[in-house]
């Protein structure tokens, strides 16, 4: 059976997307937070798991998929990496049976009016059957008690999957700004002109 959510997409059904529904478990870290409930397993369709669970990262492996095949972190050094996942809000996806991760996402937060959305990866093996959406759409049913007002995110090549979760290009481009103390410049819109 077919429900509509958010957005008029519907969920379930034979060919409907992987989602994933939150059940909560343990926090990450010490220390309540007004908006979150106390920790996140969400139970994904098709064997897959998302958790906010620090200690189950395999931080090896996520340093490496973004350090030398995500073109946003190319050559990003450990340290950095290390430092970035202790100051943010991670999302791993996980195999339900074997543990085995299959996907990163992180989000840089105040949990009160604003939150960036970033490094988000599924691992070559496991792209094509709805995960990144599905856990970009449990980042996004996560943060929903925080009440924010935006959760931002820069992609070149991924816009489609956003779009399905309700991202869209900003209203008014004009109005931001970035202070780049390491600016890469304007982004290439590669082969597909996105």
């Amino acid at each position: 059976m077919r429900t509509p959510c958010a957005g008029g997409r519907a969920r379930g059904g034979p060919g409907a997307a992987v989602r994933a529904r939150p059940v909560f478990g343990n926090r990450f870290d010490a220390g309540p937070r007004v908006c979150e409930p106390p920790g996140m397993n969400a139970h994904a369709l098709d064997g897959y798991e998302i958790s906010t669970d620090r200690a189950r990262l395999d931080a090896d492996l996520v340093h490496h998929w973004l350090s030398t095949d995500a073109y946003w972190a190319l050559g990003r050094p450990r340290e950095q990496y290390d430092r970035a996942v202790a100051g943010s809000l991670n999302f791993g996806l996980y195999e339900a049976g074997s543990g085995r991760q299959a996907g990163y996402a992180r989000v840089v937060t105040d949990q009160a009016t604003f939150a960036w959305l970033c490094d988000v990866y599924i691992g070559r093996d496991d792209r094509g059957k709805g995960l990144g959406t599905a856990l970009v759409e449990a980042v996004a049913e996560h943060l929903t008690p925080c009440g924010l007002a935006r959760i931002t995110l820069a992609t070149k090549d991924a816009h489609g999957v956003y779009e399905k979760i309700g991202f869209r290009a900003l209203a008014a481009p004009d109005q931001w700004m970035t202070l780049g103390l390491i600016d890469p410049g304007p982004m290439d819109p590669g082969p597909c002109g996105s």
